[in-house]
This record gives C-alpha cells, sequence and structure tokens, in this order.
C-alpha cells in the first residue's frame, strides 16, 4: 500500500494488471517485474517467438532545431553531426571527469533530435541538457509511452500489422501507423534480439498493446527477463555496469565512439572528459568491463569481489575487481556474469576467483556477447 503510494503508474499500468503482472518499484515506477509464466519462460519466450515490454518509464525527449545537433557534440563523444536523417545511435553524456551520466539514444529527425534515455536519469539528463542549451529547446515528452516489442518474430508481428515494417534496417527510424495508431518506430531494444520500440501517445498505448498482444507469437514480458536478456547480450544497465566515475573505455564501449571523435578525425575531441577518454583510448584504461563465466551452477551476483589467486580472499585488499552484473542465463544454462577487473587480468581465458560467502570460487574471463546477436543490418 503506502509503499507504492508515490509511485508512478504507466499508461500500461491497467493492461499490465490484466496480464497478470506482479508490480515492483523501479526507478520511482510501477512496473511489471514478471508475469503468470515467470522470469525463466518469458526470457526464452523472447529468445525464441517475440515479447512485450512496457518501457514507458524510459525518458522521451526532443531537441529542437539544427543548432542542438552541434550542441550535443559537446555533451556526447560520438559521432552526432555524421547521423543520417531517420537513422539511431547509441550514445552517452560524459562528465568533466570523462565519468558516464547516462546511456542513450537518439535519432536524427532532421529539423530536431529525438532522444530516449533511462529512467533513473531522467532528471540529472535533461538538467544537463538545459545547462548547454538555449530555453526552449529541450521538451520532454511526458505524455508518451514507449512499448518494446523484441524477438525473432517480432517483425512478423508487426508486418501483419503494416507491412512496411519489413523495409526497416536495424537503428532505422520510421513514423507509421499501426493498426491506425501514429507510431515513431525504431528498428532496435536491448535484449540483442530483432526487435523494435514503439512510441505512442499515452492515450493510444492500451489499444496498440492490445493489438500486438493478440498475435500468437507475442507475450507481456516483465523487467526480471529484460534483466536477464540484456546481460546475455552484454549490455550495459546504468547504476550498475556503467556509472559517473566509470569511462566508456573501461566500460568497453570504444566500439561506440567513431572515428571522427577520436585523435586525427574531423572533429576530435571536444566533449566533455575528453582528456581521460581520449588518452585511454590510446594507452588503454586500467580496469576494463569483461564477460564472466562462474564454475558450476551457482550464480555469482554484483557486488562479489574477484582475486587472482583462491587464497586471496582472506584480504580485500588483494582484490583486482568485482561482478557488476550476475545471473543465471536461462539460454546457456549456466551462470553468467560481467564485472571490472584490472587490464592485465581481463584478457580471455584468464583464471579468477570470487568471493562468496567466505569461499573461493572459480570463473573464468569470456568474450562478450553470452548469446549471439540477431539484428537485421
Amino acid at each position: 500500500g503506502k509503499v507504492m503510494a508515490d509511485l508512478i503508474k504507466t499508461p500500461l499500468y491497467d493492461f499490465s494488471i490484466e496480464q497478470g503482472a506482479k508490480m515492483v518499484p523501479f526507478a520511482g515506477f510501477e512496473m511489471p517485474i514478471q508475469f503468470y509464466s515467470g522470469v525463466l519462460k518469458e526470457h526464452l519466450h523472447t529468445r525464441e517467438k517475440a515479447g512485450l515490454f512496457d518501457v514507458s518509464h524510459m525518458g522521451q525527449i526532443i531537441l529542437h532545431g539544427k543548432d542542438c545537433f552541434k550542441i550535443l557534440e559537446k555533451l556526447l563523444p560520438v559521432d552526432v553531426l555524421g547521423l543520417k536523417v531517420n537513422r539511431q545511435r547509441y550514445g552517452f553524456f560524459t562528465n568533466e571527469n570523462g565519468g558516464i551520466i547516462d546511456d542513450l539514444m537518439f535519432v536524427n529527425r532532421d529539423s530536431h533530435i529525438f532522444m530516449v534515455v533511462n529512467a533513473a536519469r531522467k532528471s540529472v539528463d535533461i538538467e544537463h541538457l538545459k545547462n548547454f542549451m538555449d530555453d526552449g529547446v529541450v521538451e520532454v515528452l511526458e505524455d508518451r509511452a514507449l512499448l518494446a516489442l523484441q524477438g525473432p518474430m517480432a517483425e512478423n508481428a508487426l508486418c501483419a500489422i503494416n507491412p512496411a515494417i519489413k523495409n526497416m534496417r536495424f537503428m532505422d527510424f520510421q513514423e507509421i501507423n499501426l493498426a491506425g495508431i501514429p507510431c515513431w518506430v525504431t528498428r532496435s531494444g536491448y535484449s540483442g534480439e530483432d526487435g523494435f520500440e514503439i512510441s505512442v501517445h499515452a492515450q493510444q498505448a492500451v489499444a496498440l498493446a492490445d493489438a500486438l498482444i493478440s498475435n500468437d507469437f507475442v507475450e507481456s514480458i516483465g523487467l526480471g527477463a529484460r534483466d536477464s536478456l540484456r546481460l546475455e547480450a552484454g549490455l550495459c544497465l546504468y547504476g550498475h555496469d556503467i556509472d559517473e566515475v566509470t569511462s566508456p573505455i573501461e566500460a568497453s564501449l570504444s566500439w561506440a565512439i567513431q572515428k571522427a571523435r577520436r585523435h586525427g578525425g574531423d572533429r576530435a575531441g571536444g566533449f566533455l572528459g575528453d582528456t581521460r577518454i581520449l588518452r585511454e583510448l590510446k594507452e588503454g584504461a586500467k580496469k576494463r568491463r569483461v564477460g564472466l563465466r562462474p564454475e558450476g551452477r551457482a550464480p555469482m551476483r554484483e557486488g562479489v569481489k574477484l582475486f587472482s589467486n583462491c587464497d586471496d580472499i582472506a584480504s580485500d585488499d588483494l582484490s583486482i575487481g568485482h561482478i557488476t552484473s550476475g545471473g543465471f542465463s536461462p539460454s546457456i544454462g549456466c551462470p553468467i556474469a560481467m564485472g571490472y577487473v584490472s587490464a592485465d587480468k581481463a584478457s580471455i581465458g584468464t583464471s579468477l576467483y570470487g568471493e562468496v560467502r567466505g569461499k573461493a570460487m572459480r570463473l573464468e574471463v569470456c568474450s562478450l556477447p553470452f548469446v549471439t546477436p540477431n539484428f537485421k543490418r
């Protein structure tokens, strides 16, 4: 009762309850953690067919005018100006120290930028943007819902409603009608599967969700499976795998920093934290985010300290890193984790030990992602 009182309900709250949602507080919202079938089955359903996620807690923002493209390059170490119209790109806000304020998606809409940011960082991001942009440039869209349809049958399910979806490639944006409802659709998501994120006016969110869920392949999926799916895909969760002190290089996100913004590029540097980020791009970082495979059946969770030798676990100062995300992988059928280790322990195949309830448990550094992505390039 009382705990839930101050939480925001998304436009799909009643829809989720009807679908059998178990609700939990998440980033100030009341969100479905799972439905009747449970996290494991929901996870596998998304990998095999298609899952429908309510992600309306995410922040949706429009940056108005042509100037915002240039200004955004001061805030993101990525190529904003080179992004083609109606294409989406992954990026992150960095601070003066090269740490990550948030990770996000943004679309070039020609006259403006459409941006999706994390729920828990929304107010921080908006304040950050407003510090650098004139009044009226930053518009927060409070009256839109966001749905994610993820999985190998997602295209099939959407094409049944509007066949024009088929022409979209990974990271394309299209303004399109679905079941007579005007939608902003990107071919993207956070599951490692092919899929779509659909922004829709709040008042039409339920009608759209009803149209999607009526497809035999589509089931409602909660935040529990969303987390295990993104972990298998080797994707970061803000506040766990990345934060304000971790740099994009430490986080193994250098792939998202295009040539144009690096040493020797057309617009090298010129973003917050460029000194550290450009230095680490050149010289490497002292620690790195890596994939980890614990031995045996017991998952190793966030916070587990990592050591080079099993005898070292008695002494915290000998720790060479820690786990930031961990759990059981439904797709592979074994525990998986991600975490930070010192650069000299980051090569694939390195044996490490995690301290679990006073015992040293072996794990191995492995490549990311754990599950090969199925994007439609």
